[in-house]
């Protein structure tokens, strides 16, 4: 069946929230409700008669005979552990069915966050524990994604920003995760074991409110033999922190508190509470949990202990992006910034971070999907011959655009300089002006300037060519995935070397076009009145200078071939006769004349040269491939 939907499941230790994004839409995802409320503490109860409760229903509920919360850790073998775990899964996964919320089967892709510390075999086996919740398609990825995805779609991050480096700081009840995204690639700094979590400011609460409670040894007891009231008491002490640091000026006066409340019986009450000066106080004392440091100390120090990491990697961040419920904690902010100071680092904050990490999966699982689906169609214009195909179709018109440039350029550069030399005596036979074409030739064929003209004409050539047919191709896929055309386009300017064929303009065309020159040459003008004066009788001196007089005598018999060859070989026409006979107007003349029949021969010789088009075609081909897959790499991240 085919994903209709992808679903963020941000089960945290502290809260759990569920998002949904239609795969065929650009929309924010939508935040499903649970109870009616869009985030939920992580509980889960058992009620001898409603059975398994979820969230607040759970702590609520009256009749409610076990109850556990914050049981969110890495996968082990302990069996209540695994048993909570898929059983809360499976009551969240049926209530969003029953609700009509989620598609559920094969229609709905679930995407389960985890802490960026977690192993790739931790997530392994996260996802096979998870997997026994009956959800038939699910995938386990690392918070931090998440929320660099929730910044970006939701336009908290430029495009140089998403291509830079950027520190995300997840802090969640359990832990506080560092993660550095540079160019899009995530690098989890790993501090070994991390308990850094704002759960244990609760702990701290209730251990301080337990303490100086009146009926301390009551409740002691009570918490003993009916542990979910103890859970609903720590609950309260996260109301009351999560007040204070809400209102952290209202509560500034020693006289006001952010008070949680919890109803044991008729007679006993749970009331934490908590001001400016109690919370400093529980910030800076020592916790068992983090070998005696304070709270405050160990967040200071694993800031400290990050931008050592960062400071070896010779990275200094862009951003710093927060996250996670506790992040909402003002001094964390103020720590970030001390040691990430502006204006190298900017510190960005998640407004909504109880929503950061559920919208931020759904809108992973989306952008997966989609990504795989565009790199697909891009792939099918390689395995379908369709770039070969492109690139076969012009290659008529490349060398016809060469072939006139060409033309001039052997004109300009090799035939005229030549005929100059003849006409000043420079050169002695006309077969040693063929020589010496054939030499200019070749010099400037491998020239720079020669080069250059190729380059150019390939360039021009994939310009007007090429490029609009692909971008006939690609526009449409950039229109489907909603990115700009620009994305897979080769608006800039391309390498020659890229689109440049190896022409082989060797002996074989060299030869034969020079040839044709000089037989122009002889064909026209000064030459061939030498060879009508010889054939009519009225000028025989250069034949006995060439044959000898005893082969006249012998009655040797003249053809113009004949006497075009020998005097093309044998004939030192006088210097002072060339310059009547060959004048400069003459050499424009005889360089106009040649010119269509020369375009002829090089573009002949160039069709012929089937081999080196051949491989321009690969060449051209491959290097389109390879192209076309490093744009598809960078602007995938503008996928939506």
């Amino acid at each position: 069946m085919e994903i209709l939907e992808t679903i963020g499941f941000d089960l945290g230790h502290g809260e759990t929230a569920v998002a949904k994004a239609i795969v065929e839409s650009i929309e924010p995802p939508q935040m499903l409700e649970i109870n009616n409320k869009k985030n939920q503490v992580t509980a889960l109860g058992w009620h001898p008669k409603l059975g398994y409760l979820v969230g607040e229903q759970a702590l609520i509920q009256a009749g409610v005979t076990q109850l556990t919360i914050s049981f969110k850790q890495k996968p082990n073998n302990d069996p209540k552990y695994r048993e909570t775990i898929s059983t809360f899964v499976a009551t969240y996964y049926r209530l969003l069915k029953e609700s009509k919320q989620v598609e559920g089967g094969e229609g709905s892709y679930f995407y389960i966050g985890c802490p960026s510390g977690w192993s790739v075999s931790d997530r392994s086996e996260y996802q096979k524990l998870l997997q026994e919740a009956g959800i038939p398609r699910l995938n386990v990825i690392p918070e931090s994604r998440a929320a660099f995805m929730q910044a970006k779609e939701a336009g908290k991050l430029e495009y140089d920003k998403l291509v830079a480096s950027v520190l995300i700081v997840d802090i969640g009840s359990s832990t506080t995760d560092f993660t550095l995204v540079k160019s899009l690639e995530e690098i989890p700094i790993d501090f070994g074991s991390n308990t850094l979590g704002a759960s244990l400011i609760d702990k701290a609460i209730f251990a301080r409110t337990l303490a100086n409670h009146e009926q301390k040894a009551l409740l002691e007891k009570v918490f003993q033999e009916y542990p979910h009231h103890q859970a609903r008491c720590e609950l309260a002490c996260r109301k009351a922190k999560e007040d204070y640091f809400s209102n952290e000026q209202l509560y500034s006066d020693p006289e006001s508190f952010a008070r949680g409340f919890e109803s044991i019986n008729e007679q006993i009450y749970f009331i934490p509470q908590v001001n400016k000066l109690m919370i400093e106080e529980i910030l800076n004392q020592p916790l068992p949990e983090l070998e005696l440091h304070s709270w405050m100390r160990s967040f200071r120090d694993s800031l400290s202990e990050a931008k050592e990491k960062l400071d070896e990697l010779g990275i200094v961040p862009k951003l710093v992006l927060m996250t996670g419920g506790a992040s909402r904690m003002k001094f964390t902010h103020f720590l970030c910034q001390e040691m990430f100071p502006e204006p190298e680092t900017l510190l960005r904050p998640d407004p909504e971070p109880e929503r950061c990490i559920a919208m931020g999966l759904a809108r992973v699982g989306r952008w997966d999907l989609r990504a795989a689906a565009f790199k697909q169609e891009v792939n099918k214009l390689f395995t379908s011959n369709q770039l070969k195909g492109l690139i076969e179709r012009h290659i008529p018109e490349l060398i016809e655009s060469l072939t006139k440039p060409l033309t001039d350029g052997l004109i300009v550069n090799a035939v005229k300089p030549g005929l100059k030399d003849w006409q000043k005596n420079k050169i002695r036979t006309l077969a040693d002006l063929e020589t010496s074409l054939i030499s200019r030739a070749e010099q400037w064929l491998k020239s720079d300037l020669a080069g250059q003209i190729i380059n150019n004409q390939c360039t021009s050539w994939f310009n007007k060519k090429i490029q609009p047919d692909l971008a006939a191709q690609t526009d449409p896929i950039c229109r489907k995935f909603q990115i700009p055309r620009s994305s897979l386009r080769f608006e800039d300017s391309i390498d020659p070397n890229f689109v440049n064929p190896e022409l082989r303009i060797g002996d074989a065309i060299i030869a034969e076009t020079v040839a044709f020159i000089v037989n122009v040459i002889i064909g026209g003008g000064a030459v061939a009145s030498i060879i009508t004066l010889i054939l009519t009788g009225h000028l025989t001196w250069p034949i006995a200078l060439v044959y000898g007089a005893s082969l006249m005598a012998a009655g040797m018999e003249l053809n113009r071939k004949t006497v075009q060859e020998v005097i093309k070989t044998n004939v030192d026409v006088p210097g002072w006769i060339r310059s009547s006979f060959l004048g400069d107007r003459k050499i424009e003349d005889i360089c106009e004349q040649i010119k269509p029949e020369l375009q002829k021969v090089i573009q002949e010789q160039l069709t012929a040269d089937q081999e080196a088009f051949d491989k321009l075609i690969g060449k051209v081909e491959e290097g389109l491939q390879k192209t076309l897959s490093t744009k598809v790499q960078s602007c995938i991240i503008l996928i939506q």
